[in-house]
């Protein structure tokens, strides 16, 4: 028997084969998910990894497309989609040990708490997560640059605090994860449904003056909500350091681009649908967000056929 410890992450795409391919040397990973294409990928050849340098490696995985062959999992990893949460709660709680613990990494508002509904508070615990991915096929995935998790002082933890940083991630423990997470989503929001809209990398809305105006006004004004709920952001402007961020990711495809690019559900109402939602809870108007996320919607509606 491995002395390894058993890994569930929920997902199959491409944050999810990033820390697959990262954890497997030293971790039992087992990749949870329901897109066929890419489970048959990863029972088939592993998941693929190309590096910043253009270097490959793979690295071999187990793939499942129910919860019934990873029972009783200490250990999980919550990688999918926004949308995706209620079904990965679901699973988790079929699968998730009494004394286990679940660590959301995602994109977005409210994760958290439908994990918690489904599992209690003490086996769910929020995570905030600066690395990002590309993924490039079914089970391949190219890394981006080297990011940093925070983690907060959940006392189940440590284990995976100490699984994650074996494989090579940079893990710090944050007092205020509240403020990280919507700092995180300012800067999803500035980002994320303009690159989907223009079908441009990150770095392009820099160049763009009309483009650099809408991204740096949705960072602020999701900076203005955060302020109204009492969230302290982890930076003093938000227009600032979404240009930064913007340009640090010159090359990046958002994983909104990603999602469009596929003709794939995306993050918008966790996001700028989110955003909005919490300033008229406070009397406040988030009107380049509401734009963003109706824009999305209908993005979506006329792609698919349906109505928005």
């Amino acid at each position: 028997m491995s002395s390894k410890p058993r890994l569930l992450i929920v997902g199959t795409g491409a944050m999810a084969c990033l820390f697959g391919a990262r954890l497997a040397e030293h971790a039992r990973v087992t990749l949870l998910g329901t897109w066929l294409e890419g489970l048959e990928a990863l029972q088939n050849s592993g998941v693929r990894l190309r590096e910043t340098d253009g270097n490959e490696h793979r690295m071999n995985v187990a793939a499942s497309h129910g919860p019934a062959n990873c029972k009783e999992i200490k250990l999980a990893l919550v990688l999918v989609k926004s949308w995706q949460t209620q079904r990965a709660a679901s699973q988790l709680a079929d699968c998730l040990a009494e004394d286990g613990i679940a660590l959301t990494l995602q994109n977005g508002l409210g994760n958290l708490e439908i994990l918690q509904q489904a599992l209690g508070t003490e086996r769910a615990a929020l995570g905030v997560t600066t690395s990002g991915a590309t993924l490039l096929g079914p089970g391949y995935v190219r890394a981006g640059g080297a990011g940093t998790t925070h983690l907060g002082s959940h006392p189940r933890l440590k284990p995976m605090a100490d699984l994650l940083r074996r494989a090579g991630f940079q893990i710090e423990y944050a007092d205020d994860l509240e403020g990280l997470l919507w700092g995180k989503l300012a800067i999803n929001a500035g980002i994320n449904p303009l690159t989907a809209i223009l079908r441009v990398p990150n770095g392009m809305l820099c160049e763009l003056p009309y483009a650099r105006r809408l991204m740096q006004t949705a960072a602020q004004e999701t900076a203005t909500v955060a302020s109204s709920l009492g969230i302290a952001l982890p930076y003093d402007d938000a227009a600032a350091a979404v240009v930064e961020v913007a340009k640090n990711t010159a090359s990046n495809h958002s994983s909104m681009l990603q999602d469009i690019k596929r003709g794939a559900p995306t993050e918008i109402d966790a996001i700028c649908g989110a955003v909005a939602r919490h300033a008229e809870t406070q009397s406040l108007t988030a009107p380049v967000n509401w734009t963003l996320w109706h824009l999305i919607r209908a993005l979506i509606a006329s792609s698919s056929g349906e109505k928005a």
